[in-house]
């Protein structure tokens, strides 16, 4: 009798960068296929970090070489995957290339593991990638529950509350994916999206964006028209149409192009959006005739295009209207998106993912259709590349200058950035005080939360706006607001007793 073959040990994946959002989304996606997945990181914050541990994948911190060790009874990583944030000279890095250690980027693991044989579907854009994203996830996983074959596989850069995950691995053919447009990794300066070889693209926005590997806006525009020029012709891009540079990159398309957006011409036309009684209500016209109105509980126009266009997709892919409607209307949003963290003595703290002047403008216009009597704090760190440079100065006043207070942080790592290259947040300050918004420069977290504990009162509301972790902010402004108002409490309840 043969004696039965060695059991095989599972493929061990390291991810140096693992709390990266497309990351950790890998890990999942991995941990899920039977992959044994470690990671490391220079520091770990929610929501993924949370997603992290609730999956049981290891963190270790911060990058070291002794992180790829093996652990005792294991061999090390059969391969490592290089997140796009290290470069040489980080110790992984370095000891991968000296001992030939097999390595490879999150996009490139992601088409040959999960994409390869599926219909990739991908949302681009430089706004409202991870929203849109989410929504199509959603709206193809309510049409599963008539029509099993809908439910999609996904990896989306957040999480996403309906799944309460920001990935999901599921053996049918649809795999859902956010297109990023910053490079993949350190040997891999193209855009993430070059892999993903699309069936359909839904792109909302070209903007100006990531101001450390893009040089101008004709850069960018060249990045997206590169990802239009993979999708096969009979392939389809749903495009937002008040952009002309999302025109300039779908001109040249092969396949079918589909416009959204509030002009007559759209083929998927809004009209009468109105923000009444929590909900935001819209019209499609499809073609130039009535197809449907919507609801759903997020505020702004912006979200009624992202909504929009995964609709239009979604129906396009034989997604029935019924599904479609009941999706939107139970959506929930994305972590870190319009989300509320607190509320506390009526105060409303929300924190939102802010990399870009028009992200932030959006934002709050949204924030005003919900809170149209409330006093509006802006709470920023320039954190992203983009706003750390001196790019946006003015698109930055006219965005803050929505709120009724504004409260700047000082740059992030501001010594990385050239100082003739950086944004000086002075000159914000001094330019929103001019214009008639009350406006602060902090020097770190402790003086932001020192200047709202003096000022916040019931009825305000206050919207953190950073792409990072903020120095725990997130946590430790409300940590103070129940301080403060246990101590008045006590100090009532002593003054009734005296």
């Amino acid at each position: 009798m043969s004696a039965a073959p060695p059991k095989q040990q599972p493929k061990h994946i390291h991810l140096s960068g693992i709390c990266g959002t497309a990351m950790a989304s890998l890990a999942g996606l991995l941990r899920e296929k039977g992959c044994h997945v470690t990671g490391s990181d220079a520091a770990a914050y929610p929501p993924m970090s949370d997603q992290l541990a609730a999956m049981g994948i290891p963190i270790s911190q911060p990058y070291a070489e002794a992180n790829l060790d093996p652990l005792p009874g294991e061999t090390g990583p059969d391969l490592v995957v290089i997140g796009n944030a290290l470069s040489r000279g980080n110790p992984e890095v370095e000891r991968v290339l000296d001992e030939k250690i097999p390595m490879t980027s999150m996009a490139a693991v992601l088409h040959e593991e999960f994409l390869a044989g599926r219909e990739s579907l991908v949302v681009a854009g430089t706004h409202g990638k991870t929203t849109t994203t989410s929504m199509l996830a959603w709206i193809y996983q309510v049409a599963s529950q008539t029509n099993p074959a809908f439910e999609p596989s996904f990896l989306i850069g957040g999480v996403a509350e309906n799944f309460a995950t920001s990935y999901q691995l599921r053996p049918t053919r649809t795999f859902l994916i956010e297109g990023d447009e910053y490079d993949t990794a350190f040997f891999d300066k193209g855009p993430k999206f070059l892999h993903y070889f699309p069936d359909a693209v839904i792109l909302t926005s070209v903007e100006f964006d990531h101001a450390d590997i893009y040089g101008d806006l004709a850069h960018v525009k060249t990045a997206f028209k590169r990802l239009v020029n993979l999708v096969p012709r009979r392939g389809l891009i749903v495009a937002y149409d008040g952009s002309a540079s999302v025109s300039e990159c779908v001109g040249h398309a092969f396949c079918r192009v589909e416009r959204y957006g509030f002009s007559e011409s759209a083929h998927w036309r809004l009209a009468q959006f109105r923000f009444e009684d929590g909900q935001s209500r819209w019209q499609v016209h499809r073609n130039g005739t009535l197809w449907t109105e919507f609801a759903m509980s997020l505020a702004g126009e912006h979200n009624a295009l992202n909504a929009t266009a995964a609709a239009a997709l979604a129906f396009r892919n034989g997604i029935p209207l019924e599904a479609i409607q009941q999706a939107l209307a139970t959506f929930q949003s994305v972590k870190r998106r319009l989300e509320i963290r607190a509320f506390i003595d009526g105060i409303t703290i929300i924190d939102d993912f802010a990399h870009h002047p028009t992200a932030i403008r959006e934002t709050l216009k949204a924030l005003r259709e919900v809170h149209p009597h409330s006093k509006l704090w802006a709470v920023l760190e320039p954190r992203s590349n983009t706003l750390r440079r001196n790019v946006f100065r003015q698109e930055l006043v006219d965005a803050l200058a929505l709120a009724d207070s504004v409260l700047l942080n000082a740059v992030y790592q501001q010594e990385r950035i050239a100082e003739n290259e950086r944004l000086h947040p002075e000159q914000v300050i001094a330019a929103l005080n001019v214009a008639g918004t009350p406006a602060e420069l902090c020097a770190n977290v402790a003086a932001i939360i020192d200047t709202l504990d003096r000022q916040l009162q019931s009825g305000d509301v206050v919207a953190i706006l950073s792409n990072g972790g903020f120095d725990g902010i997130y946590e430790k402004l409300p940590a103070r607001l129940h301080a403060r108002s246990a101590f008045d409490q006590e100090a009532q309840t002593a003054a009734i007793s005296s």
